[in-house]
């Protein structure tokens, strides 16, 4: 499941690096009004929050529409970061930092593993963890 995925390498990061992430974890349905509520819940627990990592750009979108909104000012008060570097992450105002996901080469490692497991009846399929890249553009 990608949002547990995404949880635990945050969590795992955190924890590398001595942080605490007490209150700062809130969750949401992917989508963008779910978003929304998270955001507020954030904002109600971190007055001073500086910073949002969402696990989708349409969540993204939709933590930039809590934040105008609450005179939090995208990047220069809190910075916003995406995951996946959908078209609408070029969109957004302003224009979302996000993770890139290798789409392509996650098809293609889906369709190879499948046709294997196709060939191999019985066999568990393959964990793999694909690279991903950091897209920096206006929101942080």
């Amino acid at each position: 499941m990608p949002g547990v995925d995404r949880l635990h390498g945050y969590r795992l990061t955190m924890a590398e690096a001595g942080l605490s992430d007490s209150g700062l974890i809130v969750f949401g349905d992917f989508g963008r009004g779910s978003t929304e509520h998270a955001v507020y819940r954030l904002l109600d627990r971190r007055s001073g929050l500086d910073a949002v990592f969402v696990a989708s750009d349409l969540m993204a979108a939709g933590a930039l529409r809590v934040l105008r909104p609450s005179g939090r000012r995208v990047p220069d008060d809190v910075a916003v970061i995406g995951f996946e570097d959908s078209p609408l992450a070029r969109h957004t105002d302003p224009k979302l930092t996000t993770v890139r996901q290798p789409v392509e080469a996650m098809g293609e490692r889906c369709a190879s593993e499948l046709l294997a497991l196709i060939g191999r009846a019985g066999q568990e399929p393959v964990h793999v963890v694909l690279e991903t890249e950091l897209v920096i553009r206006e929101s942080a």
